[in-house]
C-alpha cells in the first residue's frame, strides 16, 4: 500500500489530484476487522501496522510501538492487559489514541477515555460500550467522508482563485494551509471546551460516588456495631435468666 510520502513525491499527477489521492487513501479499521480473540503485544502492534500503514507520512514512521502502548497504560489512557493479552476493547481504545494524539493532548485524551477505564467517573444512563460507540462513529465517517473531501477540494479551488497553484505554488499552498488551519483551530477549540466540561463532570461524579461509598461504609459499620451490641444484650439477658433459675 502506498504511503502519503510517496504520493507527495509523485510528479506525474496534478497538485489537486494529489490532495484527492491523499484524502481517499487514508486507512481506517472496520469494526468487523478487529479480532474477537485477545492478542499479545507483538500481535497487536503487527495488526495496527498492517492496517494503518497507508497513513504514514514516511516509511520510517511507526504506527504503534510497545513503548507507546506501555506508556499509555502507565498514564491511565489504557487499562492494563489481562495476563499480557489485549482485548478487542483495548484495541479500539488504542485506535482512539492513535487518531486523537495528532491534535489532542494526552491529558485531554485521558479525560475523554476515562469512563471507558473507570465507571466511577461516569454518570450517564446508557452503558459504556466502546465497541458500539466505535461502530456508530465508523459508520458516520463512511457516510459523510465525501463531504470532507469536497470541503478540502473547495478550499484548494478558493486558494487557486487567489494564486495559480503551478506558477505561484508557495503562495497558493500558504493560503490553502492557512484556510485549512482556521478550520482545524476552530474545531480544536470546540473539542477542548467539550473535554473541559467532561473533566468537570467527571471530577464531580467521582466526589459524589466517593461520598456514597463512604456513607454506605458507615451504614455497614453501624449495622455491624448494632448487631454486635444486640448479640451482647441477648447473651446478658439469657445469662440473667439462667442465673435466676
Amino acid at each position: 500500500m502506498v504511503c502519503l510520502g510517496e504520493i507527495l513525491m509523485n510528479k506525474n499527477i496534478t497538485r489537486r489530484k494529489k490532495l484527492l489521492q491523499i484524502a481517499t487513501s487514508l486507512s481506517y479499521i472496520d469494526p468487523d476487522e478487529i479480532p474477537e480473540i485477545d492478542l499479545y503485544m507483538d500481535q497487536l502492534t503487527t495488526f495496527m501496522e498492517d492496517k494503518l500503514n497507508a497513513n504514514k507520512r514516511s516509511e520510517d514512521d511507526k504506527t504503534m510501538t510497545k513503548t507507546m502502548i506501555n506508556n499509555y497504560t502507565k498514564n491511565n489512557l489504557l487499562p492494563p492487559p489481562d495476563k499480557k493479552r489485549y482485548s478487542k476493547d483495548h484495541l479500539i481504545m488504542l485506535l482512539y489514541i492513535y487518531y486523537l494524539k495528532n491534535f489532542v493532548s494526552i491529558t485531554d485524551i485521558q479525560t475523554l477515555l476515562a469512563p471507558m477505564n473507570n465507571n466511577d467517573c461516569y454518570n450517564g444512563e446508557s452503558p459504556v460500550n466502546i465497541e458500539e460507540v466505535y461502530r456508530k462513529l465508523f459508520n458516520y465517517e463512511i457516510d459523510n467522508y465525501n463531504d470532507i473531501i469536497k470541503s478540502i477540494l473547495s478550499t484548494y479551488d478558493k486558494a487557486s482563485d487567489m494564486y495559480d497553484p503551478e506558477t505561484d505554488a508557495y503562495l497558493h499552498d500558504m493560503c490553502m494551509v492557512s484556510m485549512l488551519s482556521v478550520d482545524v483551530y476552530v474545531k480544536k477549540k470546540c473539542i477542548e471546551h467539550l473535554i473541559d466540561d467532561m473533566h468537570s463532570v467527571q471530577e464531580q461524579t467521582l466526589k459524589q460516588n466517593a461520598q456514597k461509598a463512604k456513607t454506605a461504609e458507615k451504614v455497614t459499620a453501624n449495622s455491624k456495631t448494632k448487631a454486635t451490641e444486640n448479640t451482647k444484650a441477648n447473651r446478658t439477658t439469657t445469662g440473667s435468666k439462667n442465673s435466676g433459675r
